[in-house]
Parts: C-alpha cells; sequence; structure tokens
C-alpha cells in the first residue's frame, strides 16, 4: 500500500518539475517570479484557484464535520459567491488601476509607510499560520500511510515536501504556478468524483439511489435559522462567508497575485466570478460524500473516531480498497501542493516587496534576494509546521478560520477606511491599533462565553474589523482629508 502511495506521489511531483521547467526556462525574473509576465490566461488562473482554495484540508475536514454540523457549512459557502462579487467589481479594479504588485501597495499611497508595512505584516502572519497548518494535516496524513512503514521520522517527511514544493516554484513562482495549480485541481477534482463513485459503488446504489440518500440523511440539513446561539445559524454563517472571501481572497496576496498576472482587468474580473461560482458545487460535493460515508459506516459497523479529521483518513486506508486509497492520496497531495506552493510564493513576493523593498533595486540584487527569501520563507514554515505538531489541534479547518477572524480583521479595518473614506491617519500609530484590535475581540469572546453562554463564531471577524476602523478613526488627523486613491 505505501508503496502504491509513494510510487504515485513521486510520478505527480516528477510532472509538476517538468511543468515548472517548461513554463520557467526563459523567464526566471521577478517580474515572471511576481506577476507571471502578466499573461496568464483568466480560465487557467480560475481552475488553478479552486484547487488553491480547496487544501488538503478542505478535502479532509469537510467531508467529516457533516456528522457534527450536517451540511450547514453551505451556508457559509453560499456567503462567498457575494464575496467574490465585492471582489472583482470593487476591489480588482482599484489593484489595477495602481498597477500594484502586492496589493498592500495600496495602502502606502493611501495612508502611508507604518499602515503599508503593518497590513503586509499580518498577511505574513495570517498566511504562515493558514498554509503551515493546512499543509500539516496533509503531512501528517502522509506520515501514517507511507512513512511510517519505513520508521521514517515526521521530521523527515515535512522537510522532505518542503523541499519539493520549494524546488519546482523556485524558478519562475507565480509564473509556473498558475499552471500546476491547474493541473492539482483537474486531480483533485477526479479524485473527488472517483472516491464518491467508489464508495456509492460499495453501498450498493446507483446514482439516483446515492441522491436519495443524501437528501434524506438526517445530515443534510444546510439552513440553520433557529437557534441564534449557535455557530451554525444562518446570518452568521453567510455574513461571515461574505466577509472570510473578502479578507481571505480580496484582501490576501496569495490569491490576488494570480489575479494580478492576468492580462487585463476583464480577464481578471471573468476569473474570479467564474473561479466563485464553481466554487459552490465542489464543496456541495465533499459535504456528498461526508453524507455517504456515514451511510457506508452504518452499514458495516464501523466505529468512527470522534476527531472529524480522521474519518475520511481511516475508510479510505482501511475499509474502501486501493483504488480508493490511491485517489484520497492523489487528491490530498494535490489540494496541499496547490495551497502550499502558491503561499510559498506570495510570501516570498510580499517580503521582497512590501518589506525589502526589491523593486528599487536592480535586476540581479533583486533576484538574488528573492531567491535567499524563498528558502528563508521554507524554513519558516518548516519550523511553524513542527510548532503546530508540538501544540496539536483538532477540526484544523475551524483553526484556520478562527485564526483568520483575529490576523485578517485588521487588514479588513484598514482597507475600509481606505476604500470608504476620506480620512487621513496620523501614520505612526496604525500599528497600535492593529495589535490592540484582536486584543480586545478575544477578550470580549471569553467575557461572552462565561457571561452569557455565548459561543463567538467567524463573526468575530466583522467585530475586529469594526474595531478597528474604529480605532484608526480615533487616530485621525483633525481638519486633514486625503486624496482618494479609489
Amino acid at each position: 500500500m505505501g508503496t502504491s502511495i509513494l510510487i504515485v506521489i513521486a510520478v505527480y511531483f516528477g510532472v509538476l518539475l517538468l511543468i515548472s521547467y517548461l513554463v520557467g526556462r526563459k523567464h526566471t525574473d521577478n517580474d515572471a517570479f511576481f506577476l507571471g509576465n502578466r499573461k496568464s490566461p483568466w480560465y487557467i488562473v480560475a481552475i488553478g484557484m479552486l484547487g488553491d482554495s480547496i487544501s488538503g484540508v478542505t478535502f479532509v475536514s469537510v467531508p467529516g464535520m457533516v456528522g457534527q454540523f450536517d451540511m450547514s457549512y453551505m451556508q457559509m459557502v453560499l456567503g462567498f459567491f457575494p464575496g467574490y462579487l465585492i471582489i472583482a467589481f470593487v476591489l480588482l479594479p482599484l489593484y489595477y488601476k495602481l498597477n500594484l504588485t502586492t496589493i498592500y501597495g495600496y495602502l502606502e499611497k493611501r495612508f502611508g509607510f507604518y499602515s503599508y508595512k503593518t497590513g503586509a505584516s499580518f498577511f505574513i502572519l495570517s498566511r504562515i499560520i493558514g498554509s503551515a497548518s493546512k499543509l500539516y494535516l496533509v503531512a501528517l496524513i502522509l506520515q501514517v500511510l507511507v512513512f511510517d512503514q519505513w520508521n521514517i521520522p515526521f521530521y523527515i517527511t515535512v522537510t522532505g515536501i518542503i523541499v519539493l514544493i520549494c524546488g519546482y516554484t523556485f524558478r519562475s513562482g507565480i509564473k509556473t504556478i498558475v499552471w500546476t495549480d491547474a493541473l492539482q485541481t483537474i486531480c483533485l477534482l477526479t479524485a473527488l468524483i472517483l472516491i464518491i463513485w467508489q464508495v456509492v459503488s460499495r453501498l450498493g446504489l446507483d446514482i439516483p439511489q446515492a441522491i436519495d440518500v443524501i437528501r434524506s440523511s438526517e445530515h443534510s440539513r444546510i439552513f440553520v435559522f433557529d437557534d441564534w446561539a449557535s455557530k451554525q445559524n444562518f446570518f452568521k454563517q453567510f455574513l461571515s462567508g461574505i466577509l472570510i472571501v473578502i479578507v481571505m481572497t480580496g484582501l490576501d496576496q496569495n490569491m490576488m497575485q494570480k489575479n494580478l498576472s492576468c492580462k487585463n482587468l476583464k480577464d481578471a474580473q471573468k476569473n474570479m466570478v467564474s473561479y466563485g461560482f464553481g466554487f459552490i458545487p465542489m464543496n456541495y460535493l465533499f459535504l456528498a460524500l461526508g453524507i455517504l460515508l456515514l451511510a457506508f459506516a452504518s452499514q458495516y459497523n464501523i466505529s468512527l473516531p470522534e476527531n472529524s479529521d480522521e474519518i475520511l483518513p481511516l475508510l479510505a486506508t482501511e475499509y474502501l480498497g486501493l483504488p480508493v486509497l490511491i485517489c484520497f492520496a492523489i487528491g490530498i497531495v494535490a489540494a496541499s501542493f496547490s495551497n502550499a506552493d502558491s503561499a510559498l510564493t506570495s510570501l516570498t513576493t510580499s517580503v521582497c516587496v512590501d518589506l525589502l523593498g526589491t523593486e528599487k533595486k536592480n535586476a540581479k540584487t533583486a533576484k538574488r534576494i528573492r531567491n535567499r527569501v524563498h528558502i528563508f520563507v521554507s524554513l519558516l514554515f518548516l519550523v511553524t509546521i513542527f510548532l503546530i505538531d508540538f501544540l496539536g489541534r483538532s477540526n484544523i479547518l475551524d483553526t484556520i478560520y478562527k485564526a483568520a477572524s483575529y490576523t485578517y480583521g485588521p487588514l479588513l479595518g484598514l482597507f475600509f477606511m481606505g476604500l470608504f473614506t476620506k480620512i487621513s491617519l496620523k501614520d505612526k500609530f496604525v500599528p497600535v491599533v492593529c495589535i490592540i484590535a484582536p486584543i480586545l475581540c478575544y477578550g470580549l469572546e471569553i467575557a461572552l462565553k462565561y457571561q452569557f453562554g455565548y459561543t463567538v463564531g467567524y463573526e468575530i471577524l466583522l467585530l475586529n474589523g469594526l474595531l478597528t476602523a474604529f480605532g484608526l478613526w480615533c487616530i485621525n488627523q483633525k481638519g486633514v482629508t486625503a486624496i482618494r486613491t479609489t
């Protein structure tokens, strides 16, 4: 079993290296690495962004959460689409108008140096935590499936994965990733469909019968209107979906870098709308798989683990046979590599452009700095994964969204005040405001839990953004009106 999966991974990585070589053999400068020479076909970008958004964590966590939360995750997914429309028709025109390499350059033009550095720093923190968490879960699964059989330590497994990803992104960055991510999305979707087909076959059902099983399941509930205190309440989930997409896509260099590599604004908007639309049925398929897995476990009297992230790996490795196991391995590797490679590239871009100012240096020096930063960020990923492993955490997807609610809140506040007000800030106080706001949010979350029994969900992101916006208003330079860049 382990040998078969290892062969699949080796072949898969070989294909990625080949694509990296073919795409990057003529263009290895910083313009290619950061923006793909602005020649990326929008439909290829859209396909790749689907895989980047899914990640290996979604592949594992979303089917597993059905037993606990039913299909209520679709409420948030439905909220994603309006968020994508806001990005396409509000944020993308701004980014293209300013001809940005990283989107945080807007904050410098609008507010000043400290706002710019603060925004970029919060992105770097958010992306390292989020992407390392996603990669950690997948590395853990591969460790159990493959490398434990040869007594290879976990730290060697993780190091190997990071080295592989660094290897095929090192030369041309986003120019390569646009194409490798598209391939990885196709592999992910193919694996998902094949797993569903195999599970349906094991249940002895045809497609119409499988649809009936999903519809009639006690876990098929999508909408929750009756419990205001629940994290699964529709209004909380839908609003959180809109806000999470705006901050984790529209205010995130990792996702916007692909859009900025499109030929023009119109292509970038077509990419965003089509990608947002395709995200809805894809997530529904993951949730449908979750219901089918529960039906399979019930039919064969299989005891499921308490940790929902372990349900799909358990059934794939021990009960569903080798074809499903191989599809599962392909799916999580494709999803995790797609997410991690773009994160590594965007972090390298942000550190180089936003923190080190490589665009002001000559091409040779800038490229040398970029190569060193790429290796440094890879090492930072490695250290973060080891730290996550030391701390341990169940339901990684929920953890990622919750962490994002705290780390992206200041970005939401900064961009909101920049886009919808004309105030000019006392720029040097911006970092203080952006640090205090998440701390206050955490204190409020604890107080609400213990005083009123109210469980705060991802709506803390909105409060975080509002507190940041209020703090920024308090450091407004009275009587000074900024020239808006929108």
